[in-house]
C-alpha cells in the first residue's frame, strides 16, 4: 500500500535532530488517519520522500516502536501498529493523569478553541463524517491538555492522540461511539464556561472510563 504523508511542509531547518523531525511527521500523518492500522512503511519510499537516510528513518521508526505507534516484524519490515486491549488499556492510563488535571489546574482555558471544535464536531455528526468526527474528537482532547499550559505534557498527548487514532479506525464501523462524545464533550465545555472545573474533572473522569469500557468490550476484552 502506498505510503500517504499528506503535504509535509515542516522545515527540517528548525529542527537541530532530524530523526525527531522524521518521527514528528511520521506521527503527525498517523494522527490525522493518513496511516492506517497495517499499512507498511517502506523504508525506499520514506526516505526519499523526506530525504533523509535509511539510518535515519530506521531510528525514528525506533522511536514510534516504543510508543507502540509502529511495529516491527523481522523479516517482513516496519507496520504501522494495530492497538490491542492492552494498549487500550495503556492509552487511559496516560489520559486519566493528563486530562482531568488540566480540567481541574489548567491556566490556559481556551473557551474560543473548544467551541469551534464542537462546532466542527456538530457539524460532522449531522452530515454522518464519522471520519471527521473522529478528527474533531481528537482535537478536543488535544485542546483539553493544552489547558495546562505545558510543552511537554502536550507532547506526550501528540503521542496518545496518535495512538488513539489507530485505536479509532477500529470503531469505523461504529459511528455511534464517536457521535455520542459530541454532545458529552459540549457539557465539558459548558461546564468550563460556568466555572464549574471540579464538577467538570468528575465527569471528565466517567466519560474516560465509559470509553474505555467501550473500546474494550469492542476488542472483545
Amino acid at each position: 500500500m502506498p505510503v500517504n504523508l499528506g503535504d509535509v511542509t515542516t522545515e527540517r531547518a528548525d529542527h537541530a535532530n532530524t530523526t525527531v523531525w522524521v518521527a514528528n511527521v511520521l506521527r503527525g500523518s498517523i494522527a490525522a488517519g493518513e496511516l492506517l492500522p497495517g499499512t507498511k512503511l517502506s523504508e525506499q519510499q520514506l526516505a526519499a520522500s523526506l530525504q533523509v537516510s535509511r539510518n535515519t528513518l530506521r531510528e525514528a521508526f525506533t522511536m514510534l516502536s516504543i510508543e507502540g505507534a509502529v511495529t516491527r516484524y523481522p523479516n517482513r519490515g516496519v507496520f504501522v501498529a494495530a492497538p490491542g486491549a492492552e494498549a487500550v488499556r495503556e492509552i487511559y492510563r496516560v489520559r486519566r493523569m493528563l486530562e482531568p488535571s488540566a480540567v481541574l489546574w489548567g491556566p490556559e482555558l481556551d473557551l474560543a478553541r473548544l467551541d469551534a471544535v464542537i462546532a466542527d464536531a456538530r457539524e460532522a455528526k449531522a452530515r454522518g463524517a464519522v471520519t471527521e468526527m473522529a478528527a474533531a474528537n481528537q482535537a478536543f482532547h488535544e485542546a483539553i491538555v493544552a489547558m495546562s499550559g505545558s510543552v511537554q505534557l502536550q507532547q506526550v498527548m501528540g503521542r496518545v492522540l496518535a495512538e488513539m487514532r489507530l485505536v479509532f479506525h477500529a470503531m469505523s464501523s461504529q459511528p455511534d461511539f464517536h457521535s455520542t462524545y459530541v454532545e458529552q464533550n459540549a457539557r465539558l465545555v459548558e461546564l468550563l464556561r460556568q466555572g464549574k472545573r471540579a464538577k467538570a474533572t468528575k465527569v471528565l473522569q466517567a466519560y474516560l472510563d465509559a470509553a474505555e469500557a467501550e473500546l474494550l468490550a469492542h476488542l472483545g476484552s
